[in-house]
């Protein structure tokens, strides 16, 4: 019994079981292969700052962003509004243009009840922001997202938390604008300070609210007689996607 417990555990140390012999399958320990799906350090690395346009339409909005401090953006799912704002944010941000970046987007549900999340604030509206840390962290990296998080230099928040607040020396980036209503979006665009950039994208034609109460489309068009506002409007030429997704929206 001695020696075969013995030749038990030496096969467990090296990565076997008992199962090995019967070909049943069993869990491979990945630092034995000299490889680990979660090593930070391999998934920490240096990210590319530039990111290069891949449409017209996208070498419009990278150069409005450039050169105004309000850009309004409007397009069809897949043109790369949101991921280019973002980007644009961090490179400000990596340049010393700005001292923080600011992200917001409305907690609106996007036709289904997701009912009563579980956890604290940051925890229930985690769903909501998703989005922009992913965005954030194929920019940064997961630690460093983490680090200036924590410290307060990038900060996420829904559209309710914007009222009252003065951004100054900020890339402030307003995600999903069609999902709010005229007087919000009035609202936000007034919280630009000095040496700030605002940055708000949407989709007049995915709305998640009632008919004729999300207010982007109205905000764009009063705004574009404006010659110190950029409004870029992107296509379906312009969606970087699988192809398909620019071959549905035509029908859909």
């Amino acid at each position: 019994m001695g020696k075969r417990a013995a030749r038990r555990k030496g096969r467990e140390v090296h990565g076997e079981s008992n199962n090995d012999r019967r070909g049943n399958l069993h869990a491979v320990n990945p630092a034995l292969l000299g490889w680990d799906p979660v090593d930070e350090t391999r998934r920490d690395q240096s990210f590319v700052r530039h990111v290069r346009p891949a449409s017209d339409g996208q070498r419009e909005l990278i150069k409005a962003m450039a050169d105004h401090h309000l850009v309004l953006t409007v397009g069809p799912a897949g043109t790369g509004k949101t991921y280019l704002a973002v980007a644009q944010a961090v490179e400000a941000l990596e340049e010393g243009h700005v001292a923080r970046v600011v992200l917001s987007r409305p907690a609106v549900e996007a036709g289904e009840t997701l009912g009563f999340l579980p956890g604290d604030m940051e925890e229930k509206l985690a769903p909501y922001l998703r989005p922009l840390y992913d965005a954030l962290g194929e920019r940064l990296g997961g630690k460093r997202l983490k680090s200036l998080m924590h410290d307060g230099t990038i900060e996420i928040a829904p559209i309710g938390f914007m009222r009252g607040r003065t951004l100054n020396n900020a890339f402030i980036v307003i995600d999903e604008a069609q999902n709010c209503t005229y007087g919000q979006l009035k609202m936000l665009l007034t919280r630009l300070g000095w040496n700030s950039t605002m940055v708000m994208t949407g989709d007049p034609d995915q709305s998640d609210l009632l008919p004729e109460i999300s207010g982007l489309k109205e905000v764009a068009t009063r705004l574009d007689t404006l010659n110190d506002v950029a409004v870029v409007r992107l296509t379906d030429s312009d969606i970087v996607r699988h192809p398909l997704v620019a071959q549905m929206l035509t029908v859909l």
